[in-house]
């Protein structure tokens, strides 16, 4: 068990030797802010969510001096948000910073005064969390990992590695909010390019197994991993399906390319928690969320598995590897 504070020491050990910076608020206030995530703790990337206190910290703003972050996960249970929401609300935390659209969207319902920074919603204006990008209103900011509007490059990265790609299944979990935006993108691309398209739904891992029975009976040549943080938890149990059933796979992170998928093409999702921390520094300072626009990546990554390539014998183009930031294997 990974308790609170061995949590902070791995997330914040190098933020502990970060100089103190001046500032003009009262030195010895301690500013509260909470952390609301959908993952669990023991299945979640440190080095993701340990971006935000490093990112605090070369602020100034330091675990045990005069910053403390209330840490709150639901352990992969949606249920759990909205009472983890209220906890921090109770708590009378400065800011809220959420991880995902169900994560933001429990806090938005927990409160419409306390600050809240998104780290990584795919579409806040569809999700209803701000009007525009430029100008939020309301009580919401932060970050866009716009999974909805790099979906469509996933349907043009199976085909340049897999030319004469006519069927393509898409993995989506029915808990997540956000996922029927993702999947309409992806179709209407997947339409302009005569690619038909399979939705496949799983929430639980025996459904994950039975998601890649309905792909092979129904002869999907490759599949599209939607973002999503069971999916991620269970991200080499899909890795080795989609091997196993001949399927190259894509999907948007970095580790499920190390956990043996075949390519991901996204952001580093550490870059936005580092991100997040500009935002909360600039709430803390005095600064309304309605003012500040919200920010979507700039950078965005491709990673190729050779090993995974070879295994499903797929002779990797060089469009795709003078692309690559990263070969793996």
């Amino acid at each position: 068990m990974i308790t609170r504070r061995k949590l902070i020491v791995s997330l914040g050990a190098g933020a502990l030797a970060a100089p103190f910076r001046s500032f003009s608020q009262n030195q010895d206030q301690v500013w509260r802010v909470g952390f609301l995530s959908r993952r669990n703790p023991l299945s979640s990337d440190w080095e993701v969510y340990g971006a935000f206190p490093q990112g605090m910290s070369e602020f100034g703003y330091v675990e045990g001096k005069n910053l403390k972050i209330e840490w709150r996960f639901a352990d992969g249970k949606f249920e759990r948000l909205p009472g983890l929401a209220a906890e921090l609300v109770k708590l009378k935390v400065d800011v809220i910073v959420t991880t995902g659209t169900d994560a933001t969207r429990a806090a938005q319902k927990a409160t419409t005064i306390i600050p809240i920074v998104m780290g990584n919603v795919g579409d806040p204006v569809a999700s209803g969390f701000v009007k525009s990008l430029a100008r939020p209103e309301g009580n919401i900011t932060g970050l866009s990992s716009v999974l909805v509007d790099i979906s469509p490059k996933h349907v043009e990265m199976l085909l340049t590695m897999v030319p004469r790609l006519s069927h393509v299944a898409v993995l989506v979990n029915p808990s997540n909010s956000s996922h029927p935006m993702t999947l309409k993108s992806i179709q209407i691309t997947a339409h302009k390019t005569n690619v038909r398209i399979l939705a496949v739904e799983a929430r639980t891992a025996s459904e994950i197994e039975d998601a890649f029975v309905t792909m092979k009976h129904d002869k999907t040549q490759a599949v599209i991993v939607v973002q999503d943080a069971f999916f991620q938890q269970q991200r080499r149990q899909i890795a080795a399906l989609a091997t196993k059933n001949w399927l190259p796979s894509i999907s948007s992170r970095q580790e499920y390319t190390e956990a043996g998928g075949l390519m991901s093409y996204g952001q580093n999702p550490a870059d936005n928690y580092h991100r997040a921390a500009t935002f909360v520094v600039k709430i803390i300072k005095g600064a309304k969320p309605a003012d500040l626009p919200v920010e979507q990546p700039t950078k965005f990554e491709l990673i190729v598995n050779r090993k995974t390539a070879k295994a499903l014998r797929i002779n990797i183009p060089n469009s795709i590897l003078v692309q690559a930031t990263k070969l793996i294997g």
